[in-house]
């Protein structure tokens, strides 16, 4: 068991594709919809070229925890593709059908959290730690609210936010940064738990006080976490804080 320290850190956070809500596998899907179609229409491709996009091995190196288009952008070169011209019109229409269809499947079916994500998050708010999600998606909003954890975070730092603000994307550290100043904590005073590479990366060169790295089904996190987790249900609170309210602890003691 990995023990968050509520006499140490006072703040937590969460990426959330895949670590707060089961959402990483919509994404995969709906990019291989996206893709498959386009490579089965551009011509003169190769067999390797053009051979279907994988969910696991194609959206992990190039999706996973990144923008959209610079995702896009990166399979498409992986594969030898460059947009015509170098225009960036392609890369913005694949990503916008790439929307279309995963808001229509959470919309339809809505979004799972994690059991033990859900366990953790109201133990760490019972225990008056400050919680923040991160995430590069436009629409972690939605994502959060159709999960039911919409009201449990005090931050959000997503794809809209860092638009917005010019924040740069993972792994610059902007955007924990952004979530750590959100939540009224340093750094140091911060655990943040993530699955992706960009987010462990950028919580390293953010000098966290704690990287939990969640290792997923199909692969280990980077080198960057302190301690590596199979499951949130992993981790442990301790330190009670006693709160005046929600999110506004009294005085440590």
């Amino acid at each position: 068991m990995t023990v968050i320290d509520l006499r140490r850190y006072s703040a937590v956070i969460f990426e959330t594709d895949g670590v707060l809500t089961d959402t990483a596998r919509i994404h995969a899907a709906a990019w291989k919809r996206v893709l498959d179609d386009l490579l089965r229409r551009l011509p003169g491709l190769s067999a390797d070229q053009a051979r279907p996009f994988d969910v696991r091995d194609d959206y992990l190196a190039h999706f996973d925890g990144r923008p959209r288009l610079e995702g896009a952008r990166e399979f498409l070169a992986s594969r030898g593709i460059a947009p015509p011209d170098g225009d960036d019109g392609m890369l913005a229409e694949l990503a916008e059908r790439k929307e279309e269809l995963f808001l229509t499947e959470i919309r339809r079916h809505g979004v799972a959290a994690f059991p033990a994500a859900m366990a953790l998050v109201r133990e760490l708010r019972r225990h008056g730690a400050r919680l923040a999600a991160i995430s590069p998606s436009r629409n972690c909003a939605e994502i959060l609210t159709r999960a039911g954890m919409g009201d449990m975070i005090d931050a959000r730092v997503d794809g809209v936010t860092a638009a917005e603000l010019g924040l740069a994307a993972m792994p610059d550290p902007a955007i924990p940064l952004h979530a750590a100043r959100q939540l009224g904590a340093e750094p140091y005073e911060c655990v943040v738990v993530a699955a992706t590479p960009p987010a462990l990366q950028a919580a390293r060169m953010g000098r966290f006080g704690l990287v939990v790295g969640v290792r997923g089904p199909a692969q280990a996190p980077a080198g960057d976490a302190d301690v590596v987790i199979g499951d949130l249900g992993e981790l442990w609170v301790s330190g009670r804080v006693p709160l005046v309210s929600h999110g506004e602890a009294a005085p440590r003691t």
